[in-house]
């Protein structure tokens, strides 16, 4: 670190306005960043079993798609963790989205040249997207204080519904752009999430100044310093490991059932005659629900309990479950209400489980161990996704959803555990 970038981190230190409208600025940016990264991820969770279902001819392995773009966000969320650990938010989150952006491309090109390898390898790639775009809300906590780190997160996943909920909703229309230009229909929402990517990568490089992490940590390191001349303990949290273990638990249970029922919603919705704009509401609106209630979720979050909201997430994603297993498969209303109960769910586990994390980790080690977090995290929705077309193929989408639901209900004993551990 050069003696001007020192002088700037201290004059941060040494300024609570200036620090907070640094914060303010940081969740600017993020939010930028999330329009686009939304629409990136969304478009391609739309139509990716439908790729695979068309290129490999079978429902048996429809859930491929999302499993291996989950599994690549488990590396590329480790790796991003490891960059913004020792280069900052700034390198690690824009890389990760460039990387992502890149994938999308090899998609089209696998649909062009009708090559399931390329489209697998492809689809790893663009997980580095996927995990960007989740790992991305941290980068709005590190000038936050306990009570605004749930806010912080629900902030810039807010602005990421504009994107979500866009993409989806173009996917007929970007299907009729790469039909013009001789590209496969269903790769059309992929030439989508390559151009959102790599946009939401450069935003990121360009305006996140300073980097949030690096002050985090010099202000972490500056209050150690000051505690020990004082001769004060440092009040490092007894409870952390308890806390990143619930943490990863609520954040991953949820993933499970919400990638499981959403990567079979549009393989069930077609074999029903429904159409790819149909699809695109129902995803809508799911990927709507997973992003717009965040800021509400967020003040709940900081002001009922990490607690409360876990267990409120639970309840929802049983909803959810009971509902798209027992929906008339004709019933559009329905499917939109299961997966807009699927979504919000997912919101309620995501940001109470986020918070707990980031409760439970220092600044010093705090973007490697939220990368390691992520991991399993993708890990859980590769399993999701993977299991999903095999229980549909071998049972249906009624038992899968009903699996989910019930599955959820595990979140409940083990945040009750939390309380009474602590």
């Amino acid at each position: 670190m050069n003696e001007k970038t020192q002088v700037s981190i201290e004059s941060y230190i040494d300024s609570p306005e200036k620090l907070k409208t640094l914060y303010r600025r940081v969740l600017m940016v993020v939010s930028l960043s999330q329009i686009f990264g939304g629409a990136g991820l969304a478009a391609g969770i739309t139509v990716g079993a439908l790729l695979a279902q068309q290129m490999l001819g079978t429902d048996a392995y429809a859930g491929v798609p999302s499993a291996l773009f989950t599994l690549g966000s488990a590396g590329a969320a480790f790796i991003v963790g490891k960059l913004s650990q020792r280069y900052g938010r700034r390198i690690g989150l824009s890389t990760g989205f460039i990387v992502g952006g890149l994938g999308a491309m090899g998609v089209v090109l696998a649909a062009l040249l009708n090559s399931v390898i390329v489209l697998f390898v492809s689809l790893l790639i663009y997980g580095a997207g996927t995990a960007t775009n989740l790992q991305a809300r941290y980068a709005g906590t590190d000038l936050a204080n306990n009570k605004q780190r749930a806010t912080a997160i629900s902030t810039t996943m807010l602005m990421t519904t504009f994107g979500a909920v866009l993409g989806p909703n173009l996917v007929e229309l970007m299907g009729k752009v790469a039909q013009s230009i001789g590209i496969p229909a269903l790769a059309g929402p992929f030439i989508l999430s390559a151009v959102a990517f790599i946009v939401a990568g450069l935003v990121l490089f360009i305006m996140l100044r300073p980097d949030p992490l690096e002050i985090a940590k010099a202000i972490a390191a500056h209050k150690l310093k000051v505690d020990q001349e004082n001769k004060a303990q440092s009040p490092h949290a007894s409870g952390n490991k308890r806390g990143l273990a619930v943490g990863a638990t609520v954040m991953v249970l949820t993933q499970i059932v919400m990638v499981a029922i959403m990567t079979m919603t549009p393989v069930h919705m077609k074999h029903h005659g429904h159409g790819l704009a149909e699809v695109g509401i129902v995803i809508g609106f799911h990927v709507g629900s997973m992003y717009l209630p965040s800021l509400v979720t967020g003040i709940l979050v900081d002001k009922v309990g990490r607690t409360a909201m876990s267990i409120a997430a639970g309840i929802t994603l049983l909803l959810a479950g009971l509902v798209a297993a027992f929906a008339p498969s004709d019933s559009m209303l329905l499917l939109i209400v299961a997966l807009s109960l699927l979504g919000l769910g997912w919101n309620f586990g995501l940001i109470s489980g986020t918070a707990q994390i980031v409760d439970a980790t220092e600044p010093a080690t705090r973007a490697k161990t939220q990368g390691k977090m992520d991991v399993f995290v993708a890990l859980a929705g590769a399993s999701g996704g993977m299991l999903s077309g095999m229980v549909v193929a071998n049972s249906s989408y009624a038992a899968l959803s009903l699996a989910g639901g019930l599955l959820s209900l595990v979140l409940i004993p083990v945040v009750i555990w939390s309380r009474r551990a602590v």
